[in-house]
C-alpha cells in the first residue's frame, strides 16, 4: 500500500486512517535486518574526498581511543592479586537529580555523588549507563561501567555485546554522560574555586569527549569509542542526540550553570549544536515529496533508517520525533528550514493521531491490548513504516508485524508500543505560535523571531539552521 499526499490536510488524514484500518487484516510483514557495520571499507560509498578523509580520521581516532581505554584498565590491573567486582547497576538518573535547590549541590550528599562521577569517568571522558552514582568511588582495576548486556539474549541478538566485558564504555544512551556533566556543573557552581576545580576539570573532559564523539555529519552515535552493531548508528532513541544538542546549546550560551567556561569551549559547543541541527534537518524522513518524522536510528553514512534491538525496526518513531520537534521549537532564532521541519513534523503527528483508543493491560492472560474507549486521549503507535505509514511491531525473534496482538506476550507487555507522548509536541507547537517562534511570510524574505518575541528581518535565502 502506498500513501498519496493531496494538498488538503483532511484528505491526507483520511488516507492515513484508511491505511490504519487496512491493518485489521494482520500479517507478518518482514524480518528485522541488522545494521551494516560502520567500517573503513565503507567509506568508498562517499562521493567527496574530503568526507572520506574526515570519516577516516574519525574512525582512526575512535579505534585509538578504544585501545587507550583498554590499556588504561589493563595497567591498573597489572600485578593486582584480584580484580574488584564490577560496579552496581541500577537507576542512574535518580541518583543524580538535576532539580534540587542550588544550595543542595554544595551538600555532603551531592559531593558523594560528584566524587563517584569523577572516579568512574572513562579515560576517553565519558560515562557508562544504568549505574547509581550515590555509591562509593571506583576502586583501582574496577570496570568503568556496570553490566548493561541484554537480559534476554537470543541467538544472533542485535544487542549482544561483541566483547561481553566491554560494553557501553562511554555512551549517551539513557541520558548517560549528559546527566553527569550537568550534575558536575551544578556542584562546581556551589563550591569555592579550589574545591570546584576537580569537578570543573571533569565536566570539561566530558564535553571534550562529546566533541570527539560527534560524527563528521554532526550527529552522535550511541556509544563512543565505537562499539560495533547498532551502537554505531546515529542515535535519536530515548532522546539521546537531542539531549546532547540541548547540552551544547546551554554550554554555548553559558546557561544552566555553564557560565564562565573557557571561550574556546563555548565556541566548540556552539558549532557542535549548529552541526547537530543540520543533521536533524537532513534526517527528517520524506515520502512522496513531503517531510514527515524521524527514525530512532540511522546509518551514519547513508542516513537511511536502521534497526536497533531485535524488535526495534527501521521505522519512523513518534516518540523520538516529538522530542526532536520540541527541541527545534526551543531554538531562540529558528531558520526557515527549521520552521518548515517543525510544521511538517507537527502535521504528520496530527494526521497519525489515534482517537478513542487506549493501550493497557486487560488481564494476565491477554496482557496489554489496544482497545476502544470513548473520550480517550490521543494515542500514537511507537513505530510507523516510512513507506505506508502503518504501525509496525517487532518481536525478539526479529519478526515484524502490522498488528501488536501478533507479537509475543512478553514483548507486548514489555515495550511501549503505543503512547501519548507526542501530544506534548502538539501542545508545544500551540505555545510556539503564540510566542512568535515561527516566522511570518513577508514580501521581502522572512520575519525571524528574536528570543524576546520581537521580530527582525532576515534574508529569504538564509541558510544557517
Amino acid at each position: 500500500m502506498s500513501i498519496t499526499f493531496p494538498s488538503s490536510r483532511s484528505r491526507w488524514t483520511a488516507a492515513l486512517l484508511l491505511g490504519l484500518a487496512c491493518a485489521v487484516q494482520s500479517a507478518m510483514i518482514g524480518v528485522n535486518a541488522p545494521v551494516v557495520p560502520l567500517t573503513p571499507e565503507r567509506l568508498s560509498e562517499l562521493d567527496s574526498a574530503d568526507l572520506r578523509r574526515a570519516w577516516g580520521q574519525y574512525l582512526e581516532h575512535s579505534a585509538q581511543q578504544r585501545a587507550a581505554d583498554k590499556a588504561a584498565l589493563a595497567a591498573e590491573r597489572a600485578g593486582s592479586a584480584a580484580t574488584p567486582a564490577g560496579p552496581e547497576g541500577g537507576n542512574s538518573e535518580k541518583s543524580m537529580p538535576l532539580n534540587q535547590p542550588p544550595a543542595w549541590y554544595g551538600s555532603a550528599q551531592a559531593l558523594l555523588v560528584a566524587n563517584n562521577i569523577v572516579s568512574f569517568q572513562t579515560p576517553a571522558g565519558g560515562w557508562g549507563k544504568n549505574q547509581p552514582r550515590d555509591r562509593p568511588v571506583r576502586l583501582q582495576g574496577q570496570d568503568y561501567v556496570a553490566n548493561s548486556n541484554s537480559k534476554h539474549p537470543t541467538p544472533g541478538d542485535f544487542d549482544q555485546a561483541i566483547e561481553p566485558h566491554w560494553s557501553y564504555v562511554g555512551t549517551i544512551d539513557n541520558d548517560a554522560t549528559v546527566t553527569e556533566i550537568r550534575f558536575l556543573a551544578k556542584v562546581a557552581a556551589q563550591l569555592p574555586p579550589e574545591q570546584a576545580a576537580v569537578f570543573r576539570q571533569s565536566l570539561l573532559k566530558g564535553l571534550s569527549y562529546l566533541f570527539s564523539a560527534q560524527f563528521p555529519n554532526g550527529a552522535w552515535p550511541q556509544v563512543w569509542p565505537l562499539q560495533g552493531g547498532y551502537h554505531d548508528a546515529i542515535t535519536l532513541n530515548d532522546n539521546a542526540m537531542v539531549a546532547v544538542a540541548e547540552l551544547m546549546g546551554a554550554v554555548a550560551r553559558g546557561e544552566q550553570g555553564f557560565h564562565g567556561l573557557p571561550q574556546h569551549v563555548q565556541e566548540q559547543a556552539a558549532l557542535a549544536e549548529r552541526r547537530a541541527i543540520e543533521s536533524l534537518l537532513a534526517t527528517q524522513v520524506s515520502a512522496q515529496g513531503r517531510k514527515l518524522l524521524w527514525a530512532q536510528q540511522y546509518d551514519a553514512l547513508s542516513l537511511a533508517p536502521v534497526s536497533a534491538r531485535n524488535y526495534e525496526p527501521a521505522a519512523l518513531s513518534s516518540a523520538e520525533s516529538a522530542q526532536v520537534l520540541i527541541y527545534l521549537m526551543s531554538l531562540p532564532q529558528p531558520s526557515p528550514a527549521v520552521v518548515q521541519a517543525v510544521e511538517a513534523g507537527v502535521a504528520a503527528l496530527r494526521a497519525l493521531a489515534i482517537e478513542g483508543m487506549v493501550w493497557g493491560k486487560v488481564d494476565e492472560a491477554q496482557g496489554r491490548r489496544l482497545r476502544p474507549r470513548a473520550g480517550a486521549a490521543q494515542l500514537w503507535a511507537r513505530y510507523y513504516d516510512s513507506r505506508t505509514l502503518k504501525p509496525v511491531f517487532g518481536d525478539r525473534d526479529k519478526s515484524l508485524h502490522d498488528d501488536v496482538d501478533d507479537i509475543s506476550l512478553e514483548r507486548r507487555n514489555g515495550y511501549a508500543w503505543y503512547g501519548t507522548g507526542p501530544a506534548k509536541a502538539l501542545a508545544a507547537y500551540a505555545e510556539w505560535l503564540k510566542s512568535c517562534r515561527t516566522p511570518l511570510k513577508a514580501q521581502q524574505g522572512h520575519d525571524i523571531c528574536r528570543s524576546d518575541g520581537s521580530l527582525q528581518q532576515a534574508a529569504s535565502d538564509r541558510a544557517d539552521p
